[in-house]
């Protein structure tokens, strides 16, 4: 019967697969409708920014249209409005819409100037991207001569976003060698225009064509390429949208493979019409015969927060001491996590359903209190879910529409009668975060979730995890301002022996500190509670609650900043603590801590990827320690390093970005993310895949520069240390497929993604990369192969026939430490101005092998001999009086020779 049930169990969620993704966008005949577009709250008000979000979907849907061969246009859109800025009668309330699942959002600079249009990208190739950022002035078409018409852009954007393309320049490397020569980095290569520099002193500058250092052959540091203003080349989008010519994407027929850019490096060579015709959205369409319609928009103005907890007490809830945990977790929500000003409703249910509480706005403590008096002390009785979300809607109902309303719903028992309300769900515009309770809560709980947008979480027996607790702590408003989210700075638990200590620190930083909440719960007998703050001064008055087993102190104020040290002391009996804040000023973004998975269902033996993202508002937080705890429904726990070095799981290094490759499945069933991250650098937002910021233009044969991109501060470049603690729950995903004996090694090493190649001293290649595992990310791959072609096609395609170098003395290392490899090119001709490829492939024990690595590239350049100088015959001095045309002659050679190279730049 258990094998049955997990059967169906799987069956069911197998709905469920694809890219965890919280977008409402869905492609429909050729349209994209629901896209949503939030203008951040700190935002100034002013009403002509809508009108500048409508004027640039409206161009860009007709330029995507024709771009994309007739595919595909932007049919719908909502803007979503600020809650503080003035109402209107056009704005209405949002549905599923908020904050967190926008596609697009609008927001000042950070830092001031920056206003580059770019999308956050934390898969590869061929995967979504998160969101799309742009900023007011933007918007306002104050960087057309940067960044081209916003139409433009934001095509460019949505190719990011939508189809997981990358950009066709390079900000780090603007030129490369090819057979000898210096070629800009673009796509496609029939661009024209001319590589200059601008040399300024003295208030004064003259611009040159571009020369290359006698040494490396490649051009001078600070050369770039400036277009030509009149173009007829149609390509590409990814390089430069702003060119009036260019309205198509590279294709395999112009597309240049050899740019060291991140489309070649992350599609492997693969052109970025290739990667959207592979698409899931190019798979389910054909081209149109008739022009698209004008898109069409809704105006949604956030209000207030209404929610409403749908809690289970059937009888099963008794098991385990599940009822006084949910009263915990309950409690930890009613008291901390729910926004002051917010509306709060509950429901108990079983077989049927009880109406605790009516709509109560949260505006005082008594508030708070009365709501926590409502939470169910009894379990009792059957399951039926829809009974309940069916009060939950009369209970919202009777004061609001249940558009935009929240519910969360937490169970633990089966129900198979589930489906018979998702109509009704759909049709409420409510938001549904499920939250699932041991081994057998409902196997389509998910589905409610999935479709509402709402988050989706796993519970397990084991109350050291503290995992119902961590359920509730994230479930912080999705459209409310970030100064007033609560924030999870400590989460842990542990099962104590005999008189044994709890010991720990919880760090208090400068971005957090108002209304901080330490709560510790037990499962007998109370503990002995120790708290000191900063200062080293004990913290009394903690609130016991002996029939809920739990104890919490609010720290008056804001709480000192620095290290809070904590000792709890027990006998055979499991304790946890948990420390919540929220940010301690409206205008200084605190650090965040963001986590998921790449998926919701992983099916063996594919693996899951972890992901952590951590910043200060826009600024990304750099060498942090994260580790993700991931617990199965068996109640194991594995503990990973996740790393943001951009190899292996990790797209992008230095992003701040932290991810790693999840295989260690031990069962069927739910899984539940929680990630700690501790300490860091405060580092500069780098924009890695955003529009080209132009340098310039050629018009009439005269170079017209731009203004020079703002540069970040150096102190920011080079980050500074910020001390923190945080937890983050990342939601639940289900496993499938998962043997109950795995008899053979079906893990591969992972693909090698950042091999880089250079020359040093004439013809020695030097390589490095980061190592990858025995199963992908982890553990010591056995062997390398490496291989080397003069043909970039022949190596990615015939990777197998290409020579082989040797490797023998080549011993890898653990995943993700750093190899460096040298060697002569052998058995190959390899001479001046000769372009050689290489790539690498890594073997497991079983001799799995990893794809194909990125593919490097080094191009030998043998400087020219310098002949001796021959030695002059000595002349007498000419004559220099006033009346000799010697120097003067000379003189004006050096006048000309100045204005000739001159010429040469600005032509």
């Amino acid at each position: 019967m258990g094998s049955f049930k997990a059967s169906l169990f799987i069956l069911a969620l197998d709905l469920l697969v694809g890219v965890l993704s919280n977008s409402l966008i869905q492609l429909n005949n050729n349209g994209y409708e629901g896209i949503v577009i939030a203008i951040d709250p700190n935002v100034p008000e002013d009403e002509t920014l809508i009108q500048h979000i409508k004027d640039m979907v409206t161009q860009a849907s007709p330029y995507l249209f024709e771009a994309t061969e007739k595919r595909f246009y932007f049919k719908t859109a909502a803007i979503l409005i600020p809650e503080k800025w003035k109402t209107k009668p056009e704005y209405v309330r949002p549905k599923l819409e908020t904050f967190k699942n926008a596609d697009v959002l609008v927001a000042v600079p950070n830092p001031p100037g920056e206003d580059t249009p770019y999308t956050e990208q934390i898969g590869n190739c061929g995967e979504k991207g998160e969101k799309i950022y742009f900023t007011p002035d933007f918007l306002a078409g104050k960087k057309l001569l940067q960044y081209g018409p916003q139409g433009r852009s934001f095509v460019h954007e949505w190719a990011h976003f939508r189809w997981g393309v990358f950009d066709e320049y390079n900000n780090d490397e603007k030129f490369y060698l090819s057979n000898g020569k210096n070629k800009p980095v673009m796509c496609s290569g029939a661009i024209t225009g001319k590589n200059v520099i601008k040399k300024c002193q003295g208030g004064s500058c003259i611009t040159r064509a571009c020369r290359p250092d006698r040494v490396t052959g490649k051009y001078e540091e600070g050369c770039e390429f400036v277009p030509n203003e009149q173009q007829v080349e149609k390509a590409s989008i990814m390089f430069d949208q702003s060119i009036k010519s260019v309205v198509e994407f590279c294709t395999e027929k112009n597309h240049n493979k050899e740019a060291p850019n991140q489309q070649n490096h992350k599609c492997n060579l693969r052109s970025v019409w290739e990667v959207i015709r592979d698409s899931e959205d190019f798979q389910k369409t054909t081209p149109m015969n008739t022009q698209p319609p004008t898109p069409t928009f809704s105006l949604l103005q956030i209000g207030q927060r209404i929610v409403c907890l749908v809690l289970d007490k059937s009888g099963s809830m008794a098991t385990g001491d599940r009822l006084n945990r949910l009263k915990q977790a309950g409690k930890l929500f009613l008291l901390q996590t729910v926004e002051q000003g917010s509306w709060v409703g509950m429901v108990a249910f079983d077989s049927a359903a009880h109406i605790t509480s009516e709509l109560r706005q949260i505006q005082s403590s008594a508030d708070r209190d009365a709501l926590i008096a409502s939470l169910p002390t009894v379990a009792a009785g059957g399951t039926s879910i829809c009974t309940g979300l069916r009060s939950a809607f009369t209970v919202i109902r009777r004061k609001y529409p249940t558009d935009g309303s929240e519910i969360v719903l937490l169970t633990d028992g089966e129900d198979n009668t589930i489906s018979g309300c998702f109509n009704e769900v759909k049709q409420s515009g409510a938001i549904i975060h499920t939250v699932a309770l041991g081994p057998s809560a409902a196997k389509e709980l998910e589905e409610l979730s999935k479709m509402t947008g709402g988050l989706q979480t796993y519970a397990s027996d084991q109350a050291q995890n503290n995992g119902l607790i961590d359920a509730f702590g994230a479930l912080s408003s999705g459209n409310g301002a970030l100064s007033q989210r609560s924030i999870q700075l400590e989460s842990k638990g542990l099962a104590l022996k005999t008189n044994q200590w709890m010991n720990g620190t919880v760090i208090v930083d400068s971005t957090v500190g108002k209304d901080t909440l330490f709560l510790v719960t037990w499962t007998t007998q109370p503990p002995h509670i120790l708290l000191w703050d900063p200062s080293g001064k004990k913290q009394d008055g903690f609130v016991v609650d002996s029939q809920s087993k739990m104890a919490y102190l609010q720290i008056p104020g804001t709480a000192k900043v620095g290290v809070w040290n904590y000792s709890l002391q027990a006998s055979s009996q499991t304790l946890t603590l948990t420390v919540t804040s929220r940010p301690s000023s409206a205008t200084i973004p605190p650090i965040t801590v963001t986590s998921k998975m790449n998926k919701d269902i992983g099916k063996f033996p594919s693996p899951m990827v972890v992901y952590a993202n951590i910043r200060q508002g826009a600024r990304p937080i750099l060498r942090a320690t994260v580790t993700a705890l991931i617990e199965s429904a068996n109640g194991k726990t594995v503990s990973l390093e996740l790393l943001d070095n951009g190899a292996g799981a990790d797209a992008t290094k230095n992003d701040g970005v932290y991810s790693r490759y999840f295989t260690a499945y031990d069962t069927n069933g739910r899984y539940s993310l929680k990630v700690r991250a501790l300490g860091g650098v405060n580092a500069a937002r780098q924009v890695p895949n955003g529009a080209w910021y132009i340098p310039g233009s050629i018009e009439n044969g005269k170079i017209k520069w731009n203004p020079p991109r703002p540069e970040s501060n150096k102190n920011d470049l080079q980050g500074k240390q910020v001390c923190f603690t945080r937890t983050s729950s990342g939601g639940s995903f289900v496993a499938s497929g998962v043997p109950a004996s795995p008899t053979s090694d079906l893990f591969p090493p992972c693909k090698i993604t950042d091999l880089r190649a250079n020359i040093q001293g004439g013809r020695l290649i030097n390589l490095t990369w980061t190592a990858p595992g025995d199963d992908y990310d982890h553990g010591r791959a056995r062997r390398y192969i490496i291989r080397i072609s003069t043909s970039i096609l022949d190596l990615r395609d015939k990777f197998d026939n290409s020579l082989q170098v040797n490797t023998t003395d080549l011993i890898p290392k653990e995943a993700s430490a750093k190899e460096v490899f040298a060697f002569h090119p052998e058995n190959i001709t390899f001479e001046n101005g000769t372009d050689l490829f290489i790539a690498v492939q890594a073997v497991d024990e079983v001799n799995l092998k990893s794809e194909i690595s990125n593919i490097a590239q080094v191009s030998l350049f043998i400087p020219p001999q310098t002949p001796p100088e021959t030695p002059r015959p000595s002349v007498p001095c000419p004559d220099i009086s006033i009346n000799s045309t010697i120097p003067g002659i000379h003189i004006l050679k050096i006048v000309w020779k100045w204005i000739g190279e001159l010429q040469i730049g600005l032509n």
